[in-house]
């Protein structure tokens, strides 16, 4: 996390590590046209979370301003038909959904006619069946089918302690009900960490999930057959953490490895989460905080890459050939940084996006559209912040087809290129300009750019070349038109920029 920035504009493709410096002069064109394809993603990569006690409503992270040694605090239930939230997130479609987190392990849904004013025992808080049907109605709005996964505590074990698919079945059966799809599912959130939320079972090992995940996989072929069964959906074991004692809030720590070693060949897709640290409400952990002076530095960046290999060797080892997805992921664990709902942020975004693209990710999902300060959206104002910019001109730019990175004029220019959304033999690029000095480099054609720029770096208030993005009076996004350039293009220091390149006459684009 660092600090400046400017206007111009920028953007091509680059890999997950720093992009190798170049030699050849800046007035060289990079070649668009000849870029390889690398990889292909689903083309509903860009997906977010909604939590699913952001449904129920119940305690989140805290705002920070509060109490010093606050953590949680409780909130309403989210309004999902609120009409900006939901032009907002259709603005993002199509996309995916995901619906659940820690709180969704011990969360119990209501029976038809059943209406109660407190969980049941094993349980935490409870769905009602009008709160699921106004989530399946939103994502439905919005075009996002909906990813999740199930109630996992106490209260959904039998006489012997096992887990039985009854909160699952009623789930599915609800949202199927409600029109809607579950497009994907884990069995449940964050595996390798099963008691990181009360009423979970105790002392429960990888053997445990062995066993209880083949009767979820039975459960889900029969009940749900065209849904993607994913797993494990571990988080934290390549780095966050690794070689450090596992708190005691969180439970006892179960292997990723162990727990896909005990039913190879077993799932659709391996899932996995991604945070390169926590916030300062889990300061108290000692696994250290996001640090604003590091947001642009290669060492934070490329963090991504790290978890992103090892998880992909165990899939390598266990489900070879498998897709990849990460299904949760933002600046730091525990709601974010307060500069998490910045424009110093948007760097590790969107370099995240397109890095993790380039290794052949089929799908990434943020954490959170609108709850805490990593939020793409402000809950409280429903005011977009640059995150969510920059996920719109990701969206409308950024195909699914993967180039191989162009070479960079400098390490400080992190360059991205993927085949130009809905323009056949057209290419887009990304620029990140991590560094203070600007940046120049020959598109080789004509271009349409939209630069990213704020000031100072950490504001919320980001501009698009120069003017501020809305969403209007009548729920239509303004304040994106895109400048016309010659080919040339030049991006001052700390500024992002997109590029719309219709003429590459890239073959892979075709």
């Amino acid at each position: 996390m660092k600090q400046t920035l400017l206007a111009a504009t920028a953007l091509v493709a680059l890999t997950a590590a720093a992009p190798a410096p170049s030699s050849a002069p800046s007035s060289e064109p990079l070649g668009l046209g000849r870029l390889a394809k690398v990889a292909t993603v689903d083309a509903r990569y860009q997906g977010y979370n909604i939590e699913m006690v952001e449904v129920t409503g119940g305690r989140f992270w805290a705002p920070y301003g509060g109490p010093a040694d606050e953590r949680y605090r409780q909130r309403p239930p989210i309004d999902l038909a609120d009409a900006r939230l939901i032009a907002l997130a259709k603005a993002l479609g199509p996309s995916l959904l995901r619906i659940s987190g820690t709180w969704a392990n011990n969360t119990y849904l209501e029976a038809e006619g059943e209406h109660l004013s407190a969980p049941p025992v094993g349980f935490v808080q409870v769905l009602t069946r009008d709160q699921w049907r106004n989530a399946v109605a939103f994502s439905k709005a919005v075009d996002a089918p909906i990813v999740t996964s199930f109630a996992v505590s106490n209260g959904t074990r039998g006489a012997d302690g096992v887990w039985t698919p009854v909160q699952a079945q009623r789930l599915l059966d609800l949202t199927r009900e409600a029109g809607g799809t579950i497009r994907a599912a884990e069995f449940f959130n964050e595996a390798n960490m099963p008691s990181a939320a009360p009423e979970m079972p105790k002392g429960y090992t990888a053997e445990n999930y062995g066993a209880e995940f083949r009767i979820f996989r039975a459960w889900a072929r029969k009940a749900a057959p065209d849904m993607t069964v994913l797993g494990v959906g571990g988080v934290g074991e390549a780095g966050l953490l690794k070689d450090i004692p596992v708190p005691g809030q969180f439970g006892s720590h179960v292997s990723t490895n162990d727990m896909m070693k005990a039913n190879p060949g077993s799932l659709d897709a391996v899932s996995y989460h991604f945070y390169g640290t926590v916030s300062q409400r889990c300061k108290g952990l000692g696994i250290g905080t996001a640090a604003k002076e590091d947001a642009l530095t290669a060492r934070w960046l490329d963090l991504t890459a790290r978890d992103y290999d090892y998880y992909a060797a165990l899939r390598d080892k266990y489900e070879p050939g498998k897709a990849m997805w990460n299904t949760e992921t933002a600046q730091a664990a525990c709601g974010g940084s307060p500069w998490a709902s910045t424009f110093l942020d948007t760097f590790r975004y969107l370099n995240q996006n397109a890095a993790l693209a380039q290794k052949g990710l089929q799908v990434i999902m943020h954490n959170t559209l609108a709850a805490s300060d990593y939020a793409l959206i402000d809950r409280d104002t429903m005011a977009p912040r640059p995150n969510y910019w920059a996920a719109v001109l990701w969206k409308r730019t950024m195909g699914s087809t993967v180039l191989a990175a162009p070479r960079s004029p400098s390490p400080a220019l992190r360059l991205y290129a993927q085949c130009l959304a809905g323009k056949p033999g057209g290419v887009a690029v990304m620029a990140l300009n991590t560094g203070e000095a600007a940046q120049t480099f020959n598109l080789g054609g004509k271009a349409t750019a939209w630069v990213m720029t704020g000031q100072p770096i950490d504001t919320r208030a980001v501009l698009i070349n120069g003017k501020a993005p809305a969403l209007s009076p009548d729920l239509k996004l303004a304040g994106l038109d895109g400048a016309a350039i010659s080919g040339k293009a030049a991006l001052p220091g700390h500024a992002i920029a997109f590029y719309a390149v219709p003429g590459a006459a890239n073959p892979a684009c075709r």
